[in-house]
């Protein structure tokens, strides 16, 4: 493989693990959302950005990284290129008694990601590989109903009652220390932005910032501090065992009856 085209999957890669393993983290609210519509739109939310997933990997497939199986199903934790921060368990790192309680934290991460993924796509209209900006200008016509999806709830809690407003204030601050991991581009990041395949990662930063401040200051919150990258960056290959444990719930089926998946 070309050193362009390895830099182009690695970008490939994070697209896709990204949409994955959140839509596996979503797909585990299924029956538990605050209330039966809620589990009936987020159920379709999970659905698309499993289908997001599939087209980049159908893009990782064309350029002869594997098949979409096994991209999905059959790597090692290592491989994958998702942020720490989208694999963690729903939950502030844990499961609670009370499913309601992490509502909050399901709430803000998939808003900050939410913002981020249109602010990437917008940034993929224009890139240099033309399949990859093909796949940006279909996934935007469903995302942007997911992105409000995700605001209408953010603002509705934040602006609710005392408590709601403290979960949500927790589940920022936990967010902000660890989304720096969300918008980095990795090792091969300089790479990637030279070959114009996204924009740099600076900027996309400050969009987001930008973006996401507003609504903040909207809602009469602020954060003093940039975001960080607290529990290292999953785009080189550093992940905790949330990610183990999901991937082996996720390939579960696929490992035992490959024939069986196929029909």
């Amino acid at each position: 493989m070309q050193r362009e085209d390895m830099v182009l999957c690695e970008l490939l890669y994070q697209l896709a693990d990204d949409n994955f393993i959140l839509a596996y983290r979503g797909s585990e609210w299924l029956g538990m959302a605050p209330h039966i519509e809620e589990d009936v739109a987020f159920s379709s939310i999970n659905q698309d950005m499993m289908g997001h997933a599939v087209m980049y990997y159908q893009l990782l497939e064309e350029l002869g990284a594997g098949d979409v199986d096994t991209l999905s199903h059959c790597r090692e934790p290592e491989s994958f290129r998702n942020a720490i921060l989208l694999e963690r368990k729903n939950g502030l790192g844990h499961y609670l008694k009370n499913p309601n309680y992490d509502w909050a934290y399901t709430v803000v991460r998939h808003y900050l990601f939410s913002v981020l993924k249109q602010i990437r796509l917008e940034s993929l209209y224009h890139s240099s590989y033309e399949p990859l900006k093909q796949a940006a200008e279909k996934i935007s016509s469903e995302h942007y109903y997911h992105s409000m999806h995700w605001e209408t709830w953010f603002t509705q809690l934040i602006s609710s009652t005392k408590e709601a407003r403290h979960r949500m204030e927790n589940a920022i601050n936990y967010c902000w220390q660890e989304f720096d991991g969300v918008i980095s581009l990795g090792r091969y990041g300089k790479e990637i932005c030279d070959h114009q395949l996204i924009a740099e990662e600076e900027k996309l930063r400050n969009e987001w910032l930008k973006r996401v401040c507003t609504t903040f200051g909207e809602m009469q919150f602020s954060s003093k501090t940039s975001p960080g990258m607290e529990s290292g960056n999953g785009r080189n290959g550093e992940h905790t065992e949330d990610l183990t444990e999901a991937l082996e719930v996720l390939s579960e089926v696929y490992g035992g009856d490959k024939q069986a998946v196929s029909w």
